[in-house]
């Protein structure tokens, strides 16, 4: 049986990235007219068959089609169940589309040596979602040995060269923190590894929008990490490092980071939230990890799971649909970890 032809392939053979054969294929922007021509002939004379070709010829098999998901393992420690969560959310989105997933976790190692998934092996998927912030390098090699349509979720690339589905995570922090600021806190510290992932970044930027426009100065050591940034992982020996003078309230990256940080404040003798008062982000707080309920963003994520299987089967199918990031708004859900302050 005659190996399929690749967009490597093409890309090869015309000299060029495989991101630009995609483009040209699909007729996205970013190509030359004449360039496209030429590129599209070069895929008809070597065979190349496109994702919307395959899509009709199982169509009208009556089959049903597979995605296969790529998390990494340093999103999935005892804690962070809420990517277990959005993964589920894509599964089920998934089948009420008539569409089957299967995960698999992209463990460290593998992905510092770009050691590419099992689940390309034999070719039984028709698309791929990546999610959690997988190194670029990683996505990069990735791109070069797949000719299926690939889309991330809960996260974004800084060149836009591909697809994403994300949470409005900028906005949403911007809202928890001003909602801090209507609660008579003034002094508002950041729980985060502001530059781990895009998210986490953003949700920093946010923050500090949020200050600036309530005239107050950012103070470094009011910006915390929230776990060890060579690991990635909270789950081990990590420890705050709090500041000697606290500010009376945090927002942190996400609802885990927000429970551990109440857990080491009220080891250090505080109360939560009496003295130092705590927000989180996602809606997703583990059962069990602390006694407080966070005051969280609750991210949406049946919307962003919906969104990604409806995104990824228009461009297996070949139907237009939009293109670069599809930003999905979530809202402020009020719990027990807030209490007004008067100075």
């Amino acid at each position: 049986m005659a190996k399929a032809v690749k967009m490597a392939d093409i890309a090869k053979v015309m000299g060029v990235s495989t991101v630009t054969v995609s483009k040209a294929l699909s007729n996205q922007k970013g190509v030359s007219e004449e360039l496209r021509v030429k590129i599209k002939k070069k895929a008809e004379e070597m065979g190349y068959k496109s994702t919307s070709d395959r899509y009709k010829e199982r169509t009208e098999a009556n089959a049903s089609y597979t995605f296969g998901v790529i998390v990494s393992d340093r999103y999935l420690d005892k804690y962070e169940s809420f990517y277990w969560n959005l993964y589920q959310e894509v599964a089920t989105a998934a089948v009420q589309r008539g569409c089957f997933t299967m995960l698999e976790v992209l463990w460290a190692e593998d992905e510092k040596r770009c050691v590419m998934p099992k689940l390309l092996q034999e070719r039984k998927t028709d698309g791929l979602i990546l999610i959690g912030n997988l190194r670029k390098k990683y996505i990069e090699e990735l791109t070069e040995q797949i000719d299926i349509p690939l889309i991330l979720l809960d996260f974004m690339d800084q060149s836009g060269a591909y697809d994403a589905v994300i949470s409005n995570s900028y906005f949403g922090m911007y809202r928890m923190t001003n909602y801090l600021f209507d609660m008579g806190h003034r002094e508002i510290g950041f729980l985060g590894n502001v530059l781990f992932t895009d998210s986490i970044t953003d949700r920093y930027f946010g923050y500090v929008r949020a200050l600036y426009e309530h005239g107050v100065e950012v103070r470094k050591d009011w910006v915390l990490d929230d776990r060890d940034p060579e690991t990635g992982r909270s789950d081990g020996d990590f420890t705050h490092k709090l500041p000697e003078q606290m500010p009376t309230a945090f927002v942190c990256n996400n609802d885990v980071a927000a429970a551990m940080l109440v857990n080491r404040l009220e080891q250090e003798g505080y109360r939560v939230p009496e003295d130092i008062s705590v927000v989180g982000y996602d809606n997703y707080q583990p059962p069990g990890l602390c006694d407080v309920r966070i005051t969280t963003y609750e991210v949406d994520m049946p919307e962003m799971a919906r969104q990604t299987i409806a995104i990824i089967i228009r461009k297996i199918s070949g139907e237009p649909y939009k293109q670069g990031e599809t930003i999905v708004s979530g809202r402020i859900i009020c719990k027990e970890s807030v209490k007004e302050h008067h100075d």
